[in-house]
């Protein structure tokens, strides 16, 4: 049997949402966007304790797949979970793919989440809270954290998929097609 509740990770710009949305597809399953969860309209994030609801709510199905790792609710899903599939992408390839992102979703005015919340390229691009700036900070040590969560006794249930080269996530989901 494949998999049923899988958690997509990696840092902004690896493809999380993309390939979660693609293998919640293959399998027949509901897609959960983590960010979709934790933003409120004008960027605000909800309540930690309503961000956690959220996630248990979502979690508590027999199949699923979530993008998305925010530190709050690690425990809840990789606990819940049967394979974390991790985008280990490298760094400037993510830097890039943000750009690109960010470009688009400004031009085509796209309403995040459906919160009224939108890309702002001075907020992107110059904001002393930049994406970019966070990735180029947060890159490492979420890398570090990953490997030190997955060494956890607590997680030895889960199958870690580690998936570093652009062209991987295309042959993971084969893989699923196949249902090997």
């Amino acid at each position: 049997m494949g998999p049923q509740r899988v958690v997509i990770v990696g840092t902004a710009g690896s493809g999380k949402s993309t390939l979660a949305a693609q293998v919640a597809k293959r399998l027949d399953v509901p897609y959960v966007e983590l960010d979709s969860l934790f933003w409120g309209a004008g960027w605000q994030p909800v309540l930690e304790d309503e961000f956690r609801r959220r996630v248990d709510e979502a979690t508590r199905a027999d199949a699923w797949v979530i993008a998305g790792n925010y530190s709050k609710v690690m425990s809840m899903t990789f606990s819940r979970a049967d394979t974390v599939v991790w985008l280990d992408i490298p760094l400037w390839l993510c830097l890039w793919r943000i750009f690109k992102r960010t470009w688009m979703r400004w031009y085509r005015k796209e309403n995040l989440w459906g919160t009224g919340n939108y890309e702002s390229l001075s907020r992107q691009f110059l904001d002393r809270d930049s994406l970019f700036l966070w990735v180029l900070r947060t890159h490492q040590p979420r890398r570090e954290r990953l490997m030190r969560a997955f060494a956890q006794p607590e997680y030895r249930h889960l199958r870690i998929i580690q998936l570093v080269y652009p062209w991987q996530p295309r042959q993971w989901l084969d893989v699923l097609a196949r249902g090997e």
